[in-house]
């Protein structure tokens, strides 16, 4: 029944990484650890393997329909794959519950990110320069190699929010990126981690299967819809992580009182006015004033 679990949940990994070109380490790395009962060290190299191989045959259908630019992926995950080598082995020196609670706080960080409104890029597309796009793909490797992941969940708003990139190229392109840096970290962590690999494989099977129809669907979808769900996907994963980890007291008085079921019906009613607030205020125009949806960009 748990491996059934397992692999269900697997098929989620692999959508959301084909949709949002993101999503897949922060679903893989609490499905090992609470539905398979994974250790975290282990679950983190395990999951760099599942993501990797589930982003390399997620690539092909954006690449097919010019949704990847090859230059930037290659440099950025040329870049990202000496910092994942980096934090893999670093990840060895640090408790596993550091490491997801770190993850929690860059989970937070990048949705509020992804959830603020800003201009679509507009023009022609403009290489940004060599030197900036090294620093933030060295960057954006080492938290990826440390905490098995960042790899969508920071590569999208990098390559959106720094690189300029449309959301739907950037979906494809961070497959590229992340596949590069999601075996450079496994190799890190490998050093000194021995992985399951019959349940990595399998896992990693359902997941490409998921990848492959997520890819099929990303390019029918508006990009700022698109973007919208990613930031609320990832804050919704980052509450479920802290509460995961939270101490066992304070899940108690959060959950085990009156007072605590009252806080949470508060939170989450202010929550629900929120994003509602937010979707009327970025709701896309419509009629004849409306912006036509962006193209999708030739392979570089």
């Amino acid at each position: 029944m748990t491996l059934a679990m397992t692999l269900l949940a697997s098929l989620a990994i692999g959508i959301s990484l084909g949709l949002l070109g993101g999503g897949g380490s922060i679903l893989t790395v609490p499905i090992l650890v609470y539905v398979a009962g994974v250790e975290v060290k282990q679950a983190i190299a395990m999951s760099l393997f599942v993501v990797g191989a589930t982003s390399v045959a997620g690539v092909l259908p954006h690449a097919r329909t010019g949704r990847v630019r090859w230059r930037t992926g290659l440099l950025f995950g040329g870049a990202g794959m000496a910092g994942a080598y980096a934090g893999g082995r670093l990840a060895a020196f640090i408790p596993g519950g550091v490491l997801l609670a770190a993850f929690a706080v860059m989970m937070a960080v990048t949705a509020v990110a992804m959830l603020r409104s800003r201009p679509a890029p507009t023009g022609g597309h403009v290489d940004r320069p060599l030197l900036r796009i090294l620093a933030e793909g060295v960057t954006v490797g080492l938290v990826t190699g440390l905490v098995g992941a960042g790899g969508g969940f920071l590569v999208v708003p990098a390559l959106v929010l720094l690189g300029g990139l449309p959301m739907p190229v950037a979906v494809g392109t961070s497959l590229l990126v992340i596949a590069m840096k999601s075996f450079a970290g496994l190799a890190g962590h490998l050093a000194g981690i021995h992985i399951d690999w019959p349940l990595t494989l399998a896992v990693t099977g359902a997941a490409v299967l998921g990848g492959l129809a997520g890819s099929g669907l990303a390019g029918r979808i508006d990009p700022e819809r698109l973007r919208q769900a990613f930031g609320w996907f990832v804050l919704v994963m980052a509450v479920f992580v802290v509460i995961q980890e939270a101490p066992a007291t304070m899940r108690h008085a959060v959950f085990g009182t009156p007072g605590g079921w009252a806080a949470l019906g508060i939170a989450a009613v202010a929550a629900t006015a929120a994003f509602l607030t937010h979707m009327r205020r970025h709701r896309p125009p419509t009629g004849r004033g409306a912006e036509r949806p962006i193209p999708p960009e030739p392979v570089q």
